[in-house]
């Protein structure tokens, strides 16, 4: 039975060695992007991401926790604007300034996280005119700690928020294309 028992052992503690061996092997950066096609000006775009207070009306995020709390500060929309966050655990606390604008074509967002886990990235949104419609793409990149690392063996963290990308995307076509 002891001989059993040490050979389980043995085999944990060589999995949890190769997966903290192989999560160190993994990107000290990641970026998470996605796109969409809108028949709509990228001005019309713009000005629906530019506004923070506006997502309400298109982010995937503001649907999750409808009862968070939310506070605007700096500058109403553009280049300063502010917007933090508290809410449950599938938002989390956090805060998103806009550190940079290119009307109408980029929006660069400074995205802080405070919980359930700590991450400062980069969210972008470019529109990019394409006819008679626009290409709009919201990407997100950042650091990968080594914890998140670990994080990142077990989930596919481009699958998860590419998804709500996908939606949030979704919604600003289906507002723009009114």
């Amino acid at each position: 039975m002891l001989k059993v028992i040490a050979i389980v052992a043995v085999i944990i503690v060589a999995l949890l060695a190769a997966v903290l061996v192989y999560a160190a092997t993994r990107p000290d950066t990641f970026r998470v992007q996605r796109a969409a096609t809108v028949k709509a000006p990228p001005a019309k775009i713009y000005a629906l991401i530019n506004d923070l207070r506006g997502w309400g009306a298109w982010s995937p995020y503001e649907k999750k926790d409808p009862a968070m709390k939310r506070t605007y500060g700096g500058a109403p929309s553009g280049k300063g604007a502010v917007y933090e966050w508290d809410g449950d655990n599938n938002v989390g606390k956090g805060r998103m300034e806009i550190t940079d604008v290119s009307p109408p074509n980029k929006i660069v967002i400074k995205l802080d996280f405070f919980r359930p886990f700590e991450a400062h990235n980069t969210a972008t949104f470019t529109m990019e005119p394409m006819g008679d419609a626009t290409n709009v793409t919201w990407a997100m990149d950042g650091p990968v700690p080594y914890v998140a690392k670990i994080m990142h063996v077990f989930f596919n963290m481009d699958r998860m928020v590419g998804t709500d990308f996908e939606t949030g995307l979704a919604n600003i076509k289906a507002i723009a294309e009114r």
